[in-house]
């Protein structure tokens, strides 16, 4: 597997692709609607087979000093229960800790619930039912 943030305009539309297509399609969101005013400001993740092409994604904004929100994480179906969100939870805690010279114990997702089962060995708090309102899904 290889982890790391997209680098090349390929590899962001891939990125972006895979978010669409688990995050956005289901409601009908249409394409472009997996990018918010916040991408700038985040730090994206990816994990891939060694092709490149990513089976998992997610990305991390700090909305204040000790708050770090993760957010538009997806992983391929048929990925799924394999550790890969663990995986991005883990690099996106090791951004937030060692690039940023700081720790923060609060980690927020908030995409659908049904998106998000991960083990209790990660620092995140689910909040904000945002599956009730998929119009508000970013």
């Amino acid at each position: 597997m290889i982890v790391r943030p997209p680098q090349t305009p390929e590899e962001f539309e891939r990125y972006r692709d895979l978010r669409w297509r688990i995050l956005r399609a289901p409601w009908n969101q249409p394409k472009g609607s997996e990018v918010d005013e916040l991408e700038s400001k985040a730090f994206p993740i990816m994990v891939c087979e060694v092709d490149g092409i990513p089976v998992g994604v997610g990305r991390v904004h700090f909305n204040s000093e000790t708050e770090a929100q993760i957010r538009s994480m997806a992983v391929e179906e048929d990925w799924r229960g394999k550790g890969i969100g663990s995986i991005v939870i883990k690099e996106l805690e090791n951004y937030c800790g060692a690039d940023r010279d700081r720790t923060d114990d609060l980690f927020v997702a908030n995409e659908p619930l049904s998106q998000l089962s991960y083990s209790p060995e990660h620092k995140v708090i689910f909040y904000s039912p945002s599956f009730l309102f998929p119009q508000t899904l970013l």
